[in-house]
């Protein structure tokens, strides 16, 4: 699963994918500075591996991670290819969810590329040569399916309401994600593969003096533009996160306190980009290794299984499933059993996040 940094030049997006990746992608005061994007691995925060890990006497945690790329910054007229738009455009059609990271902070000495900032028209210059780019490809899809609608099979006419739903959004100005679509339009939707039907965070990228205060005015901006689309935000200030991401765990808590935050904003960033590419952990534990694996919110056991080794899937017989809470508060697996807390579920389980599980397999 990749998630796709973007957002105007000079508004902090490097610095956003360096505090994340720790990668050091080039930052720098200047246009188009990322041109090929950045890639990193990033592990997912989840407290309950360290505390796996203690309880089983390992030194070996391997947390679930999700992949980043910090894509070139954006100009308007990105879809007639103006800049690197072609670029940009092809590389955000490979993410499955995208990072949008608006300026929302003065700083002189910082160019912004439209003369002064502006947090409501930087996300609008986006979102508009998204949406640009969607209606060239709904309006070819609408052409072609038009013609297809005198056969009068059901799949096409329902293809067709779905794409009239579709054009008349775009051609307001609105991305796709703002349409609310019961779950059959919304598999339709997805054969689409639009860039603004894509789900969407808002990094709001404050200054260091704006932390815990509520009256940014570009903030608001976001969240008014975030509430329409069904989208999140996240407020943080880049650059204080990438200081963060380089201290020791014992500095990062002074310095956490010293700035009056309880939860650093990366990892608020991460858990939140997790949750809209609908994922979630299940875990294994023991004294080898205490591990999170990565698996689609509703996925049953064999699934999960699967994960793990193709061979777990194909021979699944069962799964021995603890919830996390249940193990850590008996102190043992084998009291967590005698509680009756250890469940013996079979391939209709729909696996939960925390469980912690043991597949029994043959092959």
């Amino acid at each position: 699963m990749k998630i796709g940094v973007i957002g105007l030049p000079n508004v902090g997006k490097s610095t956003l994918f360096n505090a994340l990746t720790n990668n050091k992608a080039e930052s720098a005061n200047y246009p188009f500075c990322t041109i090929e994007p950045n890639i990193g691995i990033v592990n997912v925060p989840d407290e309950r591996l360290n505390v796996l890990a203690n309880f089983y006497k390992t030194n070996k945690i391997i947390p679930a991670t999700i992949e980043f790329v910090d894509i070139a910054g954006l100009v308007e007229g990105a879809s007639k290819g103006e800049g690197l738009g072609n670029k940009f455009l092809s590389n955000i059609r490979e993410v499955d969810a995208i990072i949008h990271v608006v300026r929302c902070f003065e700083n002189e000495n910082i160019i912004h590329v439209n003369g002064k900032v502006d947090a409501k028209r930087d996300i609008e210059i986006i979102n508009l040569e998204l949406i640009l780019a969607d209606l060239e490809t709904v309006n070819k899809k609408f052409e072609k399916t038009s013609k297809l609608l005198k056969v009068g099979e059901k799949s096409t006419i329902e293809e067709f309401e779905v794409l009239k739903k579709v054009k008349a959004c775009l051609e307001k100005g609105n991305p796709v994600r703002s349409l609310i679509l019961n779950s059959e339009e919304a598999k339709i939707l997805n054969s689409f593969f639009l860039l603004t039907s894509k789900p969407i965070i808002y990094v709001a990228n404050i200054k260091e003096q704006d932390i815990n205060k509520e009256d940014n005015i570009y903030v608001k901006q976001v969240k008014t533009i975030a509430q329409k689309e069904n989208a999140e935000v996240i407020v943080l200030c880049a650059k204080i996160e990438e200081e963060l991401s380089k201290l020791s765990d014992e500095d990062k808590s002074l310095f956490k306190h010293e700035l009056g935050i309880d939860q650093i904003g990366l990892d608020k960033l991460i858990m939140a980009s997790y949750k809209i590419l609908g994922l979630m952990s299940f875990l294994t534990a023991g004294e080898k290794e205490v591990r999170a694996w990565t698996i689609k919110q509703g996925s049953k056991a064999p699934q999960a299984a699967g994960k793990i080794h193709t061979d777990f899937e194909k021979g699944f017989i069962k799964a021995e499933v603890v919830k996390y809470n249940d193990l850590i508060e008996a102190g043992s697996y084998n009291n967590a059993r005698e509680k009756g807390k250890v469940r013996i579920e079979g391939k209709e389980y729909i696996v939960q996040d925390g469980d912690i599980i043991v597949f029994r397999f043959n092959v």
